[in-house]
C-alpha cells in the first residue's frame, strides 16, 4: 500500500463522519446529583426567607422602640400637664378678668406653658384627647361614676374628669370620665359596647 492510500484512509477516520463509537460518550446525569442540587438550592431560598423576615421583624422592632421606648418618660410628663390644667381651673374667668396686670401674665404664662408642653408633647408621638360626648369605649375610657340623664342615650360620656393620653395607636392614659345611664336605648349594634361599658363602671 502506498503512502498515499495511507494518509487518505488516516484522514477518513478523523473525518466528521466517523462511526459513533469512535466518538467520547455522553455524559449521564446522575440522580443522586440532582437530588443535592435540589436540597441545596430548597435550603438556600428557605434562608432567603428567613433573612426577609428577620430584616422585616428588626425594622418593626426599632420603629416600636422609638415610639415606645419613652412610655415611661411620656407617662411622667402628662402628670405635669395634668398639674397645669388644675392651676389654670382655680382661677375663675371672674377673677381672671378683674385680676391685675401681673395676675393676668403670670395665667396666660401658665397657658402658654401648658399648649406648648402639649405641643413637645405631639411632636414625639403623644396625643391629648378629651371624649367629651362621645360613646363610652373601655379600651380607652375609663368611667369612674354613672349620671342619671335621660335626655343623652345610656352610655354616653358626660363628664371628663381627666383627659386621655395616646403614645402611637396605644393607650398611655385612659381618659377618667362620667357616663350617663338612663336616657334612650342604644342600637343594636351598639349593645356590645354598652355591656361592656357596665362592667367597666361597676370596676371602677
Amino acid at each position: 500500500m502506498s503512502d498515499k492510500t495511507a494518509r487518505t484512509e488516516d484522514e477518513a477516520d478523523l473525518s466528521p463522519d466517523a462511526p459513533a463509537a469512535a466518538a467520547m460518550p455522553e455524559s449521564v446525569p446522575s440522580t443522586a446529583l440532582e437530588r443535592e442540587h435540589a436540597e441545596m438550592r430548597d435550603r438556600l431560598l428557605r434562608t432567603l426567607a428567613e433573612m426577609e423576615n428577620l430584616r422585616k421583624r428588626t425594622e418593626r422592632e426599632v420603629v416600636d422602640a422609638r415610639l415606645y421606648g419613652v412610655t415611661s418618660f411620656a407617662r411622667d410628663i402628662v402628670g405635669v400637664a395634668d398639674n397645669m390644667r388644675r392651676a389654670l381651673d382655680t382661677v375663675p374667668a371672674e377673677l381672671r378678668a378683674s385680676a391685675q396686670a401681673g395676675v393676668k401674665a403670670l395665667v396666660e404664662g401658665v397657658e402658654l406653658t401648658e399648649r406648648e408642653l402639649l405641643k413637645a408633647l405631639e411632636k414625639n408621638g403623644v396625643r391629648q384627647f378629651t371624649p367629651q360626648g362621645q360613646k363610652f369605649d373601655p379600651n380607652v375610657h375609663q368611667a369612674m361614676f354613672e349620671v342619671p340623664d335621660a335626655s343623652v342615650p345610656a352610655g354616653s360620656i358626660v363628664q371628663v374628669m381627666q383627659p386621655g393620653y395616646m403614645l402611637g395607636e396605644r393607650v398611655l392614659r385612659p381618659a377618667l370620665v362620667g357616663v350617663s345611664k338612663g336616657g334612650p336605648k342604644v342600637a343594636p349594634n351598639a349593645a356590645s359596647s354598652n355591656d361592656n361599658s357596665k362592667a367597666q363602671v361597676g370596676e371602677a
